[in-house]
């Protein structure tokens, strides 16, 4: 790298390859590498990250922004002071006049965009790029911000000065403060590219995702810009071709509802409705798709190893000078290795298996380890230490943090649906729940092998069980055999329908989002963030202490919608039970003394019936979800009401959002759960009060129609959501949905336990499935096993207008 270039204050993409990363980021620089290898992308120039240095020495502000930081940010769990020293530096970014020869090179290279394209005043695309010499490790993805649209001269200098202060979000700041990156040595250049003004959008995999199939390409696409198919806001159209001869083999049309285009007066991005004659018809012709297939082998042969490219059709231009290409990453293997447990000195192994103990199997996995017995949380934070395995009778949301310590959990109380189920599959730990008699039958201190696969505990350390078994080669998937299939051999597979994770921790989905790669969060629980607030929200209010309450819940809901933007995030409001709320600080006078704790609190005060009755409280809830899509602009996050009972009910929760802020809209989208036997045979009705999605929780909804204590483990026998009268419910209120384009989901047990449960809910036409973390990968195979199937015995049949069979009342699965 010559030192000319790398003071150079603008580089076309022509001059960048994918070594210049740290003169121009990653985006930028594989923009140039792409162009270089012959392949058609918006033109376009950087504005280097040597420039922004420039910037900050040659007026000064350098040292007043890192300033900023140390005397704002003294501790660094506090978010209102990452808010603080982020306005403060954009506004002192922004105020202060870039010097005139980095203005002047800015304006020049864009009359030669002008020039180039053939405009007077092109639109273009404003993106960050950063970039952080010798810090391998730091990943900037989604932490500063883009402008579209913009046009002009006084407009890009502008938004270039935007995208220099972006570098200093809440978010980026926090992030760099976690990791322990210094700010100094981050830099971020800026992409200044030709607008595509999008007819359609999408994703191209240079093989079949499902299979791993090189000889086979799939395209995705929908109408419009590229962010309704990744945020989840259609389905796309997809379309499989034979790599070696360009030949078509498979269409799937959806019914796309929602594009994002420039409005032609203001130049704006906007939502739109698309018009009924386009839904229906592909958004590709054939040529475009045989055009695109062409372009994405040549992009693989060029790197060496199969790709995930987004490309977008621009409609001001002819086929095929429209087709453009706009990012290519490798696509990669994902791998699904378990976290090594911690090992502890055990005693001599026993061969033997004496199996003294037998449960329900609620969370897979093999464990051997030492036990500890805690019959309340405050005895576990004496005697859990990390990797034992614990044991108690039943847990709350209080025993999160030990659970969090545990190799293992084994419970006499509770059944498959039952809180240390939900948590022990969503951390990835072994858990036994429903043993009866574990706290009495294990003993503190002896060593156990704990085989949560089949539910039975043994004494002493099983080798034969607990040894690592030998690597299986990948093979072909089958719907029968995906449940085997080893997770780490498996591509992330494309799927018509959305698969969705269900998550309680914030701080796990990262490392969710990571490993399996979900389309989104389907189910958002609160409890866990009531949970770190440490108080009964009626407490907090009298103490004069709602506004800790919104910054906690805002802060827990920003965690994971930042790691999953742009995909959506639903978060469900608070259903805690009367019983749940009096284990916190003033649940004795708020719930008990209220009259609230009934005999059975699973059907009692809780869901939007609580949220009318207690406003005050469920405005905050509110707020926080206004503060995140506003004040963080992460406006992925979704809201789901849950425990309807009535229209009224409904209404009287949209009433007070939008007194709050929250008004319905393209991107603002309000489910509800789907979980008591009214909802479903008032469907209609609540489809005409304006729901936009419903969730089916099938624990519940299970549990009142077949009038079964889900968490009475003496009935768990009988608790089965693939019941006739269960499916009936399911079919029933999809059914209903699909006519009048209302999004149906589930985020109960069933999908994660059942796969005749996923090939039914994909068959009535579910739009997207929410499962638990560990299910991710296995769901998404056998539903795109399912779709495969769907596709070669109905492909002329529309997923919209008919079933793609028919559900007979008479018949089980």
């Amino acid at each position: 790298m010559s030192e000319d270039r790398a003071k150079k204050l603008v580089l076309w993409f022509e001059e960048l390859r994918k070594e210049d990363v740290p003169l121009v980021g990653g985006k930028c620089a594989n923009l140039g590498e792409m162009i270089n290898a012959g392949i058609p992308v918006p033109p376009g120039f950087a504005v280097s990250a040597y420039a922004y240095k420039l910037f900050l020495e040659k007026t000064g502000i350098a040292e007043k922004v890192y300033s900023i930081i140390r005397e704002t940010v003294k501790d660094p769990n506090d978010p209102k002071q990452y808010e603080e020293a982020s306005a403060k530096i954009r506004e002192l970014i922004e105020s202060t006049p870039i010097p005139s020869e980095i203005e002047k090179a800015i304006r020049e290279n864009y009359e030669m965009l002008n020039d180039r394209v053939g405009a007077i005043e092109a639109f273009v695309a404003v993106r960050s790029s950063a970039t952080a010499e010798d810090l391998p490790d730091a990943s900037f993805a989604g932490q500063q911000e883009t402008f579209l649209n913009v046009k002009g001269g006084d407009d890009l200098v502008y938004y270039v000065r935007k995208c220099w202060s972006s570098l200093f979000t809440p978010r980026a700041i926090f992030y760099r403060t976690q990791k322990g990156f210094p700010h100094e040595r981050v830099l971020i250049s800026v992409a200044v590219q030709k607008m595509v003004n999008s007819k359609a959008a999408g994703v191209i995999f240079t093989l079949h995702p499902v299979t791993g199939d090189r000889s086979k390409i799939v395209i995705e696409g929908a109408w419009g810009l590229g962010e309704a198919v990744v945020s989840g806001a259609v389905t796309p159209d997809r379309f499989v071709v034979d790599k070696a001869t360009l030949k078509i083999l498979a269409k799937e049309v959806a019914d796309k509802t929602v594009e994002y285009v420039r409005e032609p007066k203001t130049g704006k991005t906007i939502h739109a409705e698309v018009p009924p004659e386009r839904r229906n018809i592909p958004c590709l012709t054939d040529e475009e798709i045989m055009e695109l297939a062409k372009l994405a082998r040549r992009i693989e042969q060029h790197y060496g190893k199969p790709q995930d490219i987004e490309f977008a059709i621009d409609r001001d231009l002819p086929f095929p000078q429209n087709v453009y290409i706009v990012q290519s990453r490798p696509e990669t293997v994902w791998s699904f290795k378990a976290e090594e447990k911690p090992t502890v000195e055990a005693p001599t192994p026993v061969e033997k298996l004496v199996p003294i103990l037998k449960g329900l199997p609620a969370s897979p996995g093999i464990y051997a380890g030492r036990v500890k017995v805690a019959l309340d949380h405050k005895e576990a934070a004496k005697v859990m230490e990390k990797g034992d395995i614990l044991v108690t009778k039943m847990t709350n949301p209080d025993w999160v943090p030990y659970m969090r310590m545990a190799g293992a959990i084994v419970t006499d109380d509770g059944g498959m649906t039952c809180h240390a189920a939900i948590v022990s599959r969503e951390l990835g730990i072994p858990c036994i729940v429903g043993s009866k008699e574990a706290t009495k039958v294990l003993r503190s201190g002896s060593y156990y092998t704990i085989d949560a696969t089949s539910g039975i505990v043994y004494e002493g350390i099983v080798e034969s069980l607990v040894k690592p078994a030998p690597k299986a080669t990948p093979t072909a998937v089958t719907a029968e055999a995906v449940i085997t299939l080893p997770q780490w051999a498996i591509y992330p597979p494309v799927t018509a329908t959305k698969i969705y994770v269900n998550l309680s921790i914030p701080d796990v989905a990262e490392k969710v989002f990571n490993e399996s790669r979900p389309d989104g969060v389907g189910l958002l629980r609160a409890e866990h963030l009531m949970l770190s607030v440490g108080k009964h929200p009626r407490l907090l209010i009298e103490e004069g202490g709602a506004e800790k309450m919104v910054d906690a819940f805002a802060e827990g809901i920003r965690k994971v919608a930042q790691v999953f933007f742009p995909r959506p995030v639903v978060y469900r409001f608070l259903d805690f039970k009367p019983d749940e709320f009096l284990a916190l600080p003033g649940g004795e006078k708020y719930e008990k003394e209220a009259g609230h704790v009934g005999p059975n609190p699973l059907i009692g005060y809780r869901g939007a019936f609580r949220y009318i009755k207690e406003p005050d409280i469920f405005r905050l809830e509110c707020q926080a979800i206004k503060k995140v899509r506003e004040e963080y602009g992460l406006k992925n996050v979704w809201v789901m009401v849950p425990f309807v009972r009535t229209v009224e009910e409904f209404k009287n929760c949209l009433k007070i959002m939008e007194e709050e802020g929250l008004k319905k809209g393209p991107d603002f989208k309000v489910w509800i759960m789907v979980e008591v036997p009214s909802t479903v045979l008032l469907i209609d009705k609540f489809i005409e009060a304006g729901i936009d999605g419903v969730s089916f929780g099938t624990n519940d909804l299970t549990m009142l129609i077949l009038g079964i204590d889900r968490d009475d483990a003496s009935v768990q026998e009988i608790y089965d959501e693939r019941n006739l009268a269960v499916l009936r419910a399911l079919s029933h209120v999809i059914r209903l949905c699909r006519e009048h384009n209302v999004t149906t989901s589930i985020c109960g047990q069933a999908p994660s336990n059942y796969p005749e449960i996923v090939e039914f809910l994909v068959k009535e036409g579910a739009t997207s499935l929410s499962v638990n973390p560990d299910k991710v990968i296995e769901t998404r195979v056998l539903v795109a096993s399912i779709e495969r199937k769907i596709l070669l015995e109905r492909l002329a049949e529309s997923k919209k207008d008919k079933p793609f069979f028919k559900f007979s009342w008479s018949e089980e699965l």
